[in-house]
């Protein structure tokens, strides 16, 4: 058994379990019948349970904030499936932690109720319509804010937002939902809640109210300027790496003698920095470890382009080497060193240091956490909508060092191993399947790249201005012609015996 103790029937988890636990897992020492609402959540995949939800349960067990429990909500289909599995265990999850040390598990009570997946978001809306919702936060993924590439603001010809603007009463997204929300409680004479994005985008406020100011505009300009003025949509950086669950990690559950149906396993570090700018109150989080500050985009920055880009380094190339995890590419000893030399020439120099930071700290610590053998992490994970996290998390920092004439080599060969990946193919032949929302168009692009690397950076809805840009097109096309002739550790460790 996990905690080393012997082996009993796993029990299905639920209120009245709780009790029945093994001694050694924590659990809610609060009393989740007093616990009231104070905020609805809008995606609650596994981030989200171990992270934010964790930081509220921590409250909650200190005796605080037992007014602010979550509302999970989710408007794809995928997410009834996850609200059936949580309802039937009362909203209880477990949280494993995955440490080198050994592994331990918590049990996390403070989320009260799942609402129904609807088609028009009725029950949605008038939830978060509700005067004691005061918080309305997001985990939609990166590729999940509707945002036009070209200008960085909503994508109106989107047909899920124009579905939005043609129906606002009834709308499609989590945006089309929050401003119908937002609609009513101005009706009502009541104050509106504050927007949090809690998705991996640097200025995810920002974004968050960029999206929902335009939406409201686009059928109601009083609406859109009552909550441009009113709405506080604050900036954060989250951070926990959490693997996706499956047969593994429910029978991890099992050995701590829990029946899961939708149990979360995480690494043995979090943080949480907040832009401390609510419009109708917030939990205390901060005494649960999470940090208020407004040098967000400072602590953003540096996680976004350190760990987010880091793992685009790696993903793409410990995918076409068929190595199956994060901590698998960290064991490479080419994919290693690849990830070293990128990350001290080429990132490290456009991140400014946050307290307790330094970037090169920052690089020795995220070398560790992607190393965590207890974490099974996949690759195929990291890499997924490659299309969202590329401009996000790569591209910005090829720019900024374009602009001061600094090595771009590696991120050259970073975009050069994403398109060699969406070819299909492994090195070894195998099929890598379809792993990013428009794969079918990344792979005929792919597939035409391979005699003309040009066919890819021509895809101007990621490059832009880059694909005309000699000192990142002509390496671009070296490396990729390189990696189709001679393979991929041939290209890698090319790039490793660079001279800076």
């Amino acid at each position: 058994m996990a905690d080393g103790s012997e082996q009993r029937p796993a029990v299905p988890l639920s209120d009245s379990a709780l009790g029945t636990l093994p001694t050694s897992i924590l659990r809610p020492t609060y009393d989740r019948s007093q616990l009231t609402p104070g905020i609805v959540h809008i995606g609650v995949g596994n981030f989200h349970r171990a992270h934010q939800a964790w930081y509220l349960h921590r409250l909650m067990q200190a005796g605080l904030a037992q007014d602010w429990a979550i509302v999970g909500a989710g408007v794809r289909p995928n997410d009834a499936v996850m609200r059936n599995k949580l309802l039937a265990q009362d909203c209880l999850s477990t949280l494993v932690e995955l440490d080198p040390g050994g592994t331990s598990a918590e049990v996390v009570g403070s989320m009260i109720n799942f609402l129904p997946v609807e088609v028009d978001n009725a029950t949605l809306i008038e939830t978060m319509a509700d005067a004691n919702i005061r918080i309305v936060a997001l985990t939609v993924t990166e590729g999940g804010y509707y945002v036009d590439p070209q200008t960085g603001g909503l994508n109106l010809a989107h047909p899920d937002i124009q579905h939005d603007i043609a129906h606002p009463d009834t709308p499609g997204t989590a945006f089309g939902a929050i401003v119908a929300a937002l609609s009513k409680r101005k009706a009502a004479g009541h104050g509106p809640f504050t927007c949090q994005s809690c998705d991996n985008l640097q200025g995810n406020g920002d974004i968050l109210r960029r999206i929902v100011v335009a939406l409201a505009q686009a059928t109601d300009t009083d609406l859109a300027a009552w909550i441009e003025t009113h709405a506080a949509f604050p900036n954060s950086m989250v951070d926990c790496i959490v693997p996706a669950t499956g047969p593994n990690e429910i029978a991890l559950a099992a050995q701590f003698g829990i029946a899961d149906a939708a149990p979360v396993t995480h690494e043995n570090f979090r943080q949480w920095v907040v832009e401390d700018a609510f419009c109708a109150g917030r939990p205390d989080w901060d005494k649960a470890g999470a940090i208020f500050t407004d040098q967000v985009h400072s602590y953003e920055a540096m996680k976004i382009r350190i760990l987010n880009a880091g793992h685009q380094v790696l993903a793409n190339a410990g995918e076409l080497l068929g190595q199956e995890t994060i901590a698998d590419c960290m064991a490479h000893p080419t994919l290693s060193r690849f990830f070293r030399k990128v990350q001290m020439e080429e990132i490290v120099p456009h991140v400014s240091e946050v307290p307790g930071f330094t970037p090169a700290a920052y690089v020795d610590l995220i070398e560790t956490r992607f190393a965590n053998n207890a974490i099974r992490d996949t690759t195929r994970r990291v890499a997924f909508d490659g299309s969202s996290r590329h401009p996000g998390f790569v591209l910005p920092i090829l720019r900024d060092s374009l602009q001061v004439n600094g090595p771009v080599a590696g991120l050259s060969l970073v975009e050069a191993l994403w398109a060699r990946m969406c070819q299909g193919t492994r090195e070894d032949g195998s099929l890598i399947e379809s792993n990013d929302p428009h794969w079918d168009t990344l792979t005929i692009a792919a597939e035409t790249a391979k005699t003309n690397p040009k066919a890819w950076l021509a895809q101007t809805q990621y490059y832009q201005e880059l694909a005309e840009v000699s000192g990142f097109s002509q390496h671009f096309d070296a490396w990729l012609r390189l990696i189709w002739s001679e393979g991929v550790e041939v290209a890698l460790n090319a790039y490793i015996a660079q001279s800076t």
